[in-house]
């Protein structure tokens, strides 16, 4: 008899259940959750951390997937931009009051699949509701730089149009949390803003880097006469041209750092006829060109991420194809080895925590890594579903 039970009592559920109609009161409160992706993500192309929290709270732009929030540093994210352009340029966040953020769209890293943004939008209750504040016909927007000072006073740096003319680059400035801009620096309709520095123990004290480009359908021109590098004394009022130094023209994308702790301290990776990293120990006035590695001074159209630590002038990170690193400040950089967890190539993103410097957030074509030993080893950031593709077939 026990056993006759054990064998139809299967069968009885089953039946019974045949016979229930399926709706949604028998799921009840069931949800559908992500199971990924399990081994890489998608491309991350800007991360920014709120520093009085010690890094527990996170934001990341994306290529391809909008704007994401961790509070949890890292373990998980929630996205804060599905209703907007999903293409990401630059992230700031007013460190003075951290649930302002602003968030740029279009993505930068010129390669010829990026989407094109809509402007830039700011948040004020740590990423809930956005305004959009203007700047909707750039395209693309490399950088955004907030006044450490006064966090209302702004710069965004703007290449523009990848495909055509735009008189829409060029370098644009609020002094009122973006409410109102102004472009202050313009050269022509070829030419956009790549990149922009500002020093912040005195922030009258400006970098620009101006950069001349087009891609065509069966090709791309990264530089010209136009592309330079540019200093301001005057918070952006004039500028002059900085060439001592430097190769000769024509030069296309320069990606630029300073040491937060000694900003005289400056870096540059230079795309030339033969790209370069230079050195500036006096503010950019003057600088030399060092001996690199092929991954140091690898594809300045793509990789355009150059960072110091921000205590220590001397330690240099360089992501690229490979995670290179420089103990010498820029003299000489290794590549991080594999023995410390695989990465994912390709990487466009850095940020380290200021409060303690060994924690470090990596953004690649792959998702997002964060190490607590200065990129010795790293861990895969898992639950950021914003994989690309690019082809479709049926």
């Amino acid at each position: 008899m026990r056993k006759f039970i054990t064998i139809t009592l299967p069968f009885i559920a089953l039946a019974s259940q045949a016979q229930s109609p399926v709706n949604s009161a028998m799921f009840g409160t069931m949800e559908a959750r992500a199971m990924g992706p399990g081994t890489m993500s998608g491309r991350v192309s800007a991360i920014e951390g709120v520093n009085e929290d010690n890094g527990k709270t996170l934001y990341l732009g994306t290529a391809g997937g909008g704007v994401w929030k961790s509070t949890n540093a890292g373990a998980s994210y929630k996205p804060m931009f599905d209703k907007y352009c999903q293409s990401i340029g630059a992230l700031a966040i007013n460190q003075k009051s951290p649930s302002t953020v602003y968030v740029a769209t279009g993505e930068s890293n010129m390669r010829n699949s990026v989407s094109i943004g809509n402007g830039i939008y700011k948040t004020t209750d740590g990423g809930d509701n956005w305004k959009k504040l203007g700047l909707d016909s750039t395209e693309h927007i490399s950088k955004i730089v907030l006044n450490p000072e006064n966090p209302d006073i702004i710069y965004v740096s703007v290449p523009g149009a990848l495909w055509s003319n735009s008189k829409h680059r060029g370098l644009y400035k609020s002094t009122n949390g973006g409410e109102t801009w102004d472009k202050i620096f313009y050269i022509n309709e070829q030419t956009g803003c790549a990149d922009i520095l500002i020093d912040p123990t005195n922030p009258n004290i400006l970098f620009a880097s101006m950069w001349e480009f087009r891609r065509q359908p069966y090709s791309f021109n990264s530089g010209g006469k136009n592309s330079g590098l540019y200093k301001s004394i005057d918070a952006g009022k004039t500028w002059k041209e900085i060439t001592n130094g430097l190769p000769p023209k024509p030069f296309g994308r320069i990606a630029m750092t300073l040491a937060p702790s000694d900003p005289k301290q400056m870096i540059a990776i230079v795309e030339s006829k033969n790209t370069g990293l230079y050195i500036s120990s006096d503010g950019g006035e003057t600088w030399k060109n060092q001996s690199a590695t092929m991954n140091t001074v690898a594809r300045p159209f793509y990789f355009s991420t150059i960072v110091i630590d921000p205590k220590d002038p001397k330690r240099v990170y360089r992501p690229a194809f490979q995670f290179a690193y420089s103990s010498d400040g820029g003299y000489s950089f290794t590549e991080a080895s594999g023995d410390g967890g695989w990465v994912h190539s390709d990487m466009h993103a850095l940020w380290i925590n200021p409060s303690n410097t060994n924690i470090m957030y990596l953004g690649t074509d792959g998702g997002t890594y964060m190490s607590v030993d200065k990129g010795a080893t790293w861990q895969f950031n898992h639950g950021l579903p914003v994989g690309q593709f690019y082809h479709v077939g049926i």
